[in-house]
């Protein structure tokens, strides 16, 4: 249930009360004015889903002052005992109530780039000293998921002004945190990427997956009566500036220290996330009934939607199609993860040894004009195998990086095998 407290005229209560009985309005109560008070005071209790059909008819008023509570009542009513019944309240939030909220966050500005800066020197240290929880508190004060979503409630509701300053507000963010890392690197002389920005810059083939999934996780928990849910929204807001943090570092300490290719990357993964996000948000805000095609707040227009929603649909396959186009620059973690299947399965086929353990990794790009991927593996001999540890390395090697060729990931394949014996004591 939702809360309304109506200023009208004198005289005019009535009508108010009448409409909230028009959509089953609970614990109504109307203070009429007086001969010094020209105005009538109503407090009604709307469900969630009849909030903007009650604004819609309010509006019909003259001089009518609305104040929406955007916060859950419990509204009790006798016997006692039905009470458990009353406080159901599980409809999804009005989408008028999700616009207005959408326009609201966009009005702070020194606060919200503030917290951009605050995450770039977080994911900075985290990035620097391969402090993997770091990166967690980066991704929780960093503000990306706010302008992320409001690019989807204006996409869905078709409001052009709300769309521009929401991507206006995304990139701002961005920037801020890129330029505070770059700086923290240069200031800090940092000469190398270390293990983690390395790690962090790997993109998946199945990168997409994740900004579609906070989208539709981020418009679900926006939707959603608060009280229907035990999922947070600090939680969804943290899926949705996952992936967002760590790229945004690594964009501005990889252009400190010369790595184009992680800086291209990580610029990649940004713009993945906001189509995604916008892709699956929006239509989900959709499917949930936000648009203004209902409302008399007639900022929104259907052609803005559908353009809004092309533009991102044409950029979102144009992003596909450079990542799949490029092999292995942009799949370089699910090649990797290929690449070691193919390695274990080898050592099974040969026979010689058994794995002990394989990794395989990307190292750093254009090693003489190359994408080398190196390949550690160590095994333990067969029992019964009489081979020199040289020969079941030599045959192994050999093995391992002709199935790798053959599976054309376009790379340069180097294996390191390592044969382990076992103790004296224990043969």
């Amino acid at each position: 249930m939702r809360q309304l407290i109506i200023q009208v005229p004198r005289g005019k209560g009535k009508a108010v009360i009448d409409i909230a009985k028009s959509h089953n309005g609970a614990n109504l109560a109307r203070f009429e004015g007086n001969a010094e008070e020209s105005i009538d005071v109503v407090i009604v209790h709307v469900s969630n889903r009849e909030v903007g059909k009650v604004l819609e008819e309010l509006q019909d008023l003259p001089k009518v002052q609305i104040t929406l509570i955007p916060t859950g009542v419990m509204t009790l009513q006798p016997p006692a005992s039905e009470a458990a019944q009353q406080v159901i309240d599980v409809e999804e939030r009005s989408p008028i109530e999700i616009f207005l909220s959408g326009l609201q966050s966009v009005g702070s500005w020194r606060g919200f780039l503030g917290y951009a800066a605050l995450a770039g020197f977080v994911v900075w240290i985290g990035l620097y000293t391969n402090t993997t929880y770091l990166l967690v508190a980066a991704m929780l004060i960093a503000p990306f998921a706010g302008p992320a979503m409001n690019t989807a409630i204006a996409t869905a509701w078709g409001d052009r002004k709300l769309l521009g300053r929401s991507i206006l507000r995304y990139f701002a963010a961005l920037t801020i945190t890129i330029v505070t890392t770059w700086l923290l690197s240069l200031i800090l002389r940092q000469e190398i990427p270390t293990s983690l920005m390395v790690e962090s810059s790997q993109v998946s083939a199945v990168a997409v997956i994740l900004p579609l999934a906070a989208g539709a996780a981020g418009a679900l928990n926006l939707v959603q009566s608060e009280r229907s849910s035990l999922v947070s929204g600090a939680a969804t807001g943290m899926l949705v500036a996952a992936s967002l943090a760590p790229p945004a570092g690594i964009v501005g300490m990889a252009s400190a220290v010369g790595r184009w290719d992680m800086a291209i990357s990580g610029l990649f993964l940004l713009f993945l996330q906001l189509c995604g996000i916008n892709f699956s948000a929006a239509l989900l805000f959709r499917v949930f009934g936000l648009s203004a095609q209902e409302t008399r707040y007639q900022r929104g227009k259907k052609r803005v939607f559908f353009s809004a929603l092309v533009i991102t649909v044409i950029a979102l396959a144009g992003l596909l199609t450079w990542q799949f186009s490029h092999s292995p620059n942009l799949q370089r973690s699910s090649l990797a993860q290929r690449a070691n299947a193919q390695v274990q399965k080898t050592v099974e086929q040969v026979g010689l040894a058994k794995l002990v353990e394989s990794n395989v990794r990307f190292t750093r790009s254009n090693i003489q004009g190359q994408d080398t991927l190196l390949s550690v593996v160590y095994v333990q001999r067969q029992p019964g195998v009489t081979a020199s540890s040289e020969e079941i390395r030599d045959r192994l090697t050999q093995s391992i990086q002709t199935q790798l060729l053959k599976q054309d990931l376009n790379v340069t394949p180097l294996v390191d095998v390592n044969v382990l014996e076992t103790p004296a004591n224990k043969q």
